[in-house]
């Protein structure tokens, strides 16, 4: 069993339906494996650390800056929760909703 603590925290990552859905399989192969292993690396590791906290109504919500790409999550106790994967130069956000 994995011992958890403030120094080796271990988040496990939840993804919402809708971002393997459409999110995910709608980037280039590339791309897909990029974000994929950023999400792995940093997001189970230390995401607020890797991670810039959104402002105002979505001060809840993180994002976390793959290239041109940004992943809105919300760290939830003991897991991160990915909500929307979306090019930087869209003006939505991705917020999808929470995970089930």
């Amino acid at each position: 069993m994995k011992k958890y603590g403030k120094d080796n925290q271990k988040y496990p990552i939840k993804y919402h339906p809708a971002v393997k859905r459409d999110d995910i399989s709608h980037l280039p192969p590339n791309i897909q494996n990029r974000i994929i292993k950023a999400i792995e690396t940093r997001l189970t590791t230390k995401p607020e650390k890797y991670g810039i906290p959104l402002r105002g109504t979505l001060k809840k919500y993180w994002k976390l800056k793959v290239g041109d790409y940004r992943v809105v999550y919300k760290i939830d106790s003991s897991k991160v929760i990915v909500l929307g994967i979306r090019h930087r130069a869209i003006d939505d956000i991705g917020i999808t909703g929470e995970a089930e």
